[in-house]
Formats: structure tokens, sequence, C-alpha cells
């Protein structure tokens, strides 16, 4: 049973967990370029559109944002799965209490927070504000655009090394009596 369990676990990090890390660190680049005034970068010009030198490209850009957001969103809902077989395991391998184990929970209970709490909403402040120049709940316009981002960016290079360094525990798991 301990097999199965880890093996769902470890499919469930790789199938959940990175979808999320990949697509949280795509999103913030496609919505600058969605922003108005936005930037062009790496887009092909006009995308083979007559209408304009940058016609197309902001709505590709917006699309692919929230393309990105749609996975993040997504894979967070299925992403539960990980630490609820990770607990299965930990009861069933009696490591429950260990040191190891507690710093990961810990660890994976932040990145939970920081991806639900503010990668999540801030995508979203983001999305929106191609569609308004202004954003009345907080006070955004789409100049911020490009700020907003690069805390985006800061936020999930956080998020991210907090699950490369869950993975380096559950490798190593420094203390453990179960053997690596």
């Amino acid at each position: 049973m301990t097999k199965l369990l880890l093996s769902v676990h470890v499919l469930a990090a790789i199938l959940a967990i990175g979808p999320i890390a990949v697509a949280a660190s795509l999103f913030p680049r496609y919505a600058r370029q969605s922003a108005p005034g936005g930037e062009n970068r790496g887009n092909g010009g006009n995308g083979g559109n007559t209408d304009g030198p940058d016609a197309g490209a902001d709505g590709r850009a917006a699309g692919i944002a929230a393309f990105l957001h749609r996975v993040c969103r997504g894979y967070a809902v299925v992403g539960v799965v990980v630490p609820v077989f990770g607990i299965a395991t930990a009861v069933q391998l009696d490591v429950l209490t260990d040191a190891w184990l507690i710093v990961s929970l810990v660890l994976t209970a932040i990145a939970a927070g920081i991806l639900a709490l503010a990668i999540l909403p801030q995508q979203e402040r983001l999305l929106e504000l191609p569609a308004d120049t202004a954003d009345e709940r907080s006070g955004s316009t789409a100049a911020e655009a490009g700020p907003a981002a690069a805390r985006l960016s800061a936020l999930t290079g956080v998020f991210n090394l907090l699950w490369a360094i869950v993975v380096v525990l559950m490798i190593v798991r420094p203390g453990s009596t179960t053997g690596a």
C-alpha cells in the first residue's frame, strides 16, 4: 500500500505542481505584452495581421495569459492531492513527526498560500487591466502592469524555490531512519 500511495504522491506532484510552476513563470511575460502599450518582444511583429504594426499581438498575448491563468487555477485544485497522498504515505512509513517532513509540510503550506492568496489574485488583476484602463478595486492602471508583472515574477520565483526545497527534502530526508 505504501508504494501505491508514494507513487500517486510523486505522480501528482509532477503532473500537478510542474504545470503550475511553468504556467505561473510564463504568465507575467504575456500579461506585460497584453497590457495597452505593453511589450511586444518576440511576437513576430504584427503576427500576419495587416490592421497595424501591433494589431492582434495584444489579443494573442491576452489569450495566452488567460490560458496560463486557467492552467494555474485548475492545477491548483488538482494539486491538493499532493499533500493528501504525501501525508498518507508518511503515516504508512511512520515518519509523520520527522523534522524533514514537518519542514516540508510547512513549506508546502507556505507555497500553497502564496499561490492562492498572491499569485492567482495578482494574475486575475493583470488579466483585467487590458479590458479596462483602470481597476477600481486596486487603483491599478495599465501603466502599472509592468511593475505588477515584475512583482508577480518574484512571487512565482519564491513559489518555485519553495517547491524545489521540498523536493530536495523529500529525496535527501535529513535525519531519516527509513533509509534513502
